[in-house]
């Protein structure tokens, strides 16, 4: 039986998504975990490094620029990261949702080269985080913040993030049991944000600007 891209969006409308073992493998689970990562968009946590470097606008930040290729990167091994569930046939199927309008990226640039991003799924006010990467220093970062303001400002409520990591701990993101998660999800089915609209990249100053209204909890990390 053919699993499509429509398939694939009842699998998050569910609490589910898929992982595959490696990259080149045809086999795929579906992961239904009795913990859900999410990043509350209401308590966030940003270190006081990293926001100078956001303000300093030192990448340049766009959305759905380069997103086969953001997508491929996340796919890639890293020194810090030996394999990938991202195989051929889920990169695929997220190609085919960028298509319709429900996958997208968050693409940071030096000069007009890609150095670090994320891609993530939205259905309904809900964006389901996938995968991150960086070739240069926080600009994973840097993209999973301009992230949240976007969201904050497009109106979305739910920031899943699967599993819960340091990395991400450091920002804010919390465990909370399947029950619970589904509750937020089943609130954010209904919603019907857009995250593309406005696509002009954002400047440091303004994805703080909405960050600090009233959503970002004061930190005094410096890391």
């Amino acid at each position: 039986m053919t699993f499509g891209a429509d398939d694939l969006l009842q699998l998050y409308a569910k609490g589910k998504f898929p992982m595959a073992d490696d990259r080149n493998t045809a086999r795929v689970s579906i992961i239904d975990p009795d913990w859900r990562g999410v990043l509350p968009l209401d308590r966030l946590h940003l270190p006081r490094r990293l926001r100078r470097t956001i303000r300093q606008d030192r990448f340049s930040v766009r959305i759905n620029q380069n997103f086969p290729t953001c997508l491929r990167q996340c796919a890639e091994m890293a020194p810090n990261r030996t394999g990938t569930w991202i195989n051929h046939g889920i990169e695929a199927l997220c190609q085919q949702l960028f298509l319709t309008g429900n996958a997208h990226s968050v693409e940071c640039y030096v000069q007009d080269q890609l150095v670090g991003g994320l891609y993530g799924i939205t259905l309904g006010g809900a964006f389901f985080g996938e995968s991150m990467f960086q070739r240069a220093t926080n600009a994973s970062k840097v993209a999973l913040f301009h992230l949240c303001a976007r969201l904050i400002r497009q109106g979305f409520s739910l920031l899943d993030v699967q599993f819960i990591t340091d990395h991400l701990s450091q920002f804010g993101a919390i465990e909370i049991p399947r029950n619970t998660y589904l509750e937020h999800l089943t609130t954010a089915l209904p919603q019907n944000p857009n995250f593309s609209i406005n696509p002009a990249p954002m400047q440091g100053a303004e994805v703080l600007e909405i960050l600090d209204a009233g959503y970002l909890q004061s930190n005094t990390h410096t890391s």
